[in-house]
């Protein structure tokens, strides 16, 4: 029983240790891109 608890609290230690790397090492950031679009004002 106690084996059992050993080995998900490494599987639990080591899957929070991938995420933390895959936040900082992966690419998450958006593509970014300039979009230009005219605007009509209706000023009298």
């Amino acid at each position: 029983m106690l084996r059992i608890f050993k080995i998900l609290a490494i599987l639990l230690v080591l899957g929070l240790v991938g995420l933390v790397g895959y936040a900082y090492l992966g690419d998450l950031s958006p593509e970014q891109k300039e979009i230009r679009q005219p605007v009509v004002l209706d000023v009298e």
